[in-house]
């Protein structure tokens, strides 16, 4: 049995808004014990580990994906492949390059051993985006039943990241993913889509969601060892082209 456990969301603090908790470590227990409650990681590396639940709380509903104009010319002519955990590492390593508008990364090699180790259970999973053999764009993020935490995205090229989240919302408007967690809010975000719910809705949307999946999660957060790797429906069904993603009449 494991033997730790957050405290209840309601006792974060307002500011810095949703910091919950400090310290533990980041093994799959107490990951799967996090994203299970609505809680997330996030530190630098001069910090201690730090745990959040943030009030409001920033996620997309797949069918309200904003695709403009230009990105549904960039859907049907820029030649995109995608492809779904080929790369986690690399995916990682490409989210955690330093930025020009951020002095350092969150993304610390501490994160990407420990978000390594849920790919291999099948709890993390990337969204590759290439240009002929060149890996161009990508996110990863952390699924548990029907419900897909949104953790970092990047692009080198046009779109690219966008083309990423596209995926993810077409698997959502098949009926796999009833929400994307998004964490906090950011124009980038709000641009797509996005949106800002109550904590409290975002825990009860995020309890019928995983509800499926929380046998399994529940014993892995004991400390068994899964019998085998967590296979997820939607992996048959994961498109290759770009162009299947241009649902919005509007594009």
């Amino acid at each position: 049995m494991h033997d730790f456990e957050f405290p209840a969301s309601v006792e974060a603090l307002q500011e810095p808004n949703g910091l919950l908790a400090m310290g533990g470590d980041l093994s799959p227990q107490r990951l799967l014990l996090a994203y299970s409650r609505g809680i997330f990681p996030w530190f630098s590396s001069n910090e201690p580990i730090l745990w959040w639940a943030p009030d409001p709380r920033a996620i997309l509903i797949p069918s309200e994906l904003k695709i403009s104009k230009s990105f549904g010319k960039t859907l049907r002519k820029r030649g995109y492949r995608l492809s779904l955990n080929t790369e986690f590492l690399s995916v990682m390593r490409a989210c955690a390059a330093p930025r020009p508008s951020q002095e350092e990364t969150w993304i610390l090699p501490s994160m990407i051993s420990a978000y390594c180790a849920l790919n291999r259970l099948g709890y993390a999973h990337s969204v590759e985006v290439w240009r002929d053999d060149t890996l161009v764009g990508g996110l990863y993020g952390v699924s548990l039943g029907k419900a897909f935490f949104g953790e970092s995205m990047f692009s080198i090229e046009t779109d690219a990241s966008k083309t990423a989240l596209a995926a993810l919302a077409y698997l959502g408007r098949m009926g796999y993913f009833e929400f994307i967690d998004c964490q906090v809010e950011s124009s980038h975000l709000t641009s797509l889509g996005a949106r800002l719910i109550s904590r409290e809705t975002f825990e009860q949307k995020l309890e019928n969601a995983i509800s499926e999946d929380m046998a399994q999660i529940q014993h892995i957060i004991r400390g068994n060892t899964p019998v085998s790797v967590r296979s997820v429906p939607w992996q048959e069904v994961f498109p290759e082209s770009t162009t299947q993603l241009l649902w919005d009449a509007s594009a």
